[in-house]
């Protein structure tokens, strides 16, 4: 009996009673003319018109191209965005429509909020592109003086520009450190831009990885005389040397955490640890696995020392250098530019790079990366 009240009551109510309380805006239009038939009093709120102002207007004076879009949305079934007017002014909508006999059944939404949303987070995204872009070509013109101070100040030093005094001498070797310091920071600063605004052209191919580490050991070769700090290689539990990858990007990834972990240690030694992971390791790090990967489709890198380590302030936001400029202290500014390009390009490489670190212990700075082609971004 219940039921029989239900149905006589649900079949009493017009389908327009039904729009009226819809929550997005209701219109009937001419499918021909784009004449507005009929609205509900959400449209008359939304368009801050009364009824009967807007049913004596074309649906084109109100929203731009409007019976263009209302086709549109009705052919391919989906809604479309574009543009509406009212009475004060200018708004996005968001617009579905279905054609019925010779009429368009449209429904209008307001998303003027998230559509700003939308386009700043854009217009920020491209100005950040191109500040980075800017930055990258002109790196040359703002290291250039500083190179210049460096060259001439170590002739200084050498005495090529005639005998100084010691007094001279401290002074000029000041100039010295302060310009190589200043050549350090620029170079981390513009090779951190040049990553972000995505100016590196990645090229994939097969190399050996020791080889590589070999290298950027031999680049550190100063500094690890200079400290008296032994580094180390232990690959015996990597099954294959070589790995398909980016081989300039993994060597800038490694230079930057190698770098890290000996300015880090002052007496001791440093271990780069090469290992070949489980794939649940690999999957609870965050690197979303490839179809059909074995356990010689990623290598783990890990670069070990026993250095002073890092405090707990000094870790925070130590991959995303914009989060240090408030915090007055160079190093960390510089670290994380180091660590903000290898970030990036780990990224770019579809893997993980994470720290663990104990002040007076040392730092272990892990990456985890795809060796097998297929498992990498590639600009082909």
């Amino acid at each position: 009996m219940q039921y029989m009240k239900l149905m006589n009551l649900f079949c009493n109510i017009k389908p327009k009673d039904i729009l009226q309380y819809l929550p997005d805006a209701v219109f009937v239009v001419k499918e021909q003319s784009g004449e507005i038939v009929w609205i509900n009093e959400k449209a008359a709120h939304l368009f801050e018109l009364t009824r009967e102002d807007l049913e004596d207007l074309n649906f084109n004076d109100i929203v731009e191209n409007g019976v263009e879009l209302a086709d549109k949305s009705s052919r391919k079934d989906v809604p479309i965005i574009g543009g509406a007017l009212t009475g004060t002014g200018e708004f996005f909508i968001e617009l579905n429509a279905t054609l019925l006999d010779d009429e368009y059944l449209i429904t209008i939404r307001d998303v003027t909020a998230m559509t700003n949303v939308l386009v700043n987070a854009e217009k920020t995204g491209r100005l950040n592109k191109d500040k980075n872009l800017m930055l990258s070509k002109l790196s040359h013109e703002f290291k250039s003086p500083v190179q210049s101070i460096l060259g001439f100040s170590t002739a200084l030093t050498d005495g090529l520009g005639g005998e100084i005094n010691s007094k001279q001498q401290k002074y000029v070797k000041i100039i010295n450190k302060n310009a190589t310091e200043l050549l350090y920071f620029m170079d981390k600063f513009f090779e951190f831009s040049n990553v972000e605004s995505s100016l590196n052209k990645f090229s994939f191919l097969t190399f050996d990885i020791v080889n590589l580490i070999q290298n950027v050991i031999k680049h550190n070769e100063n500094i690890l005389k200079n400290k008296n700090i032994s580094i180390n290689i232990d690959d015996e539990q990597l099954k294959n040397k070589t790995v398909y990858s980016d081989e300039n990007a993994v060597k800038t990834i490694l230079q930057n955490i190698i770098e890290l972990s000996i300015k880090l240690t002052e007496i001791g030694s440093v271990t780069i640890e090469l290992s070949t992971p489980e794939l649940d390791y690999v999957q609870k790090t965050g690197v979303k696995l490839i179809k059909n990967a074995t356990a010689e489709s990623y290598i783990k890198i890990s670069v070990i020392d026993n250095g002073i380590g890092l405090q707990e302030n000094e870790i925070e936001g130590i991959f995303e250098p914009y989060t240090q400029i408030d915090k007055l202290n160079k190093k960390n500014i510089v670290r994380s530019f180091c660590l903000g390009t290898a970030k990036e390009l780990v990224k770019h490489l579809n893997g993980s790079i994470w720290l663990a670190t104990e002040v007076m212990k040392g730092t272990v700075f892990n990456v985890i990366l795809p060796v097998e082609k297929g498992a990498v971004k590639q600009d082909e």
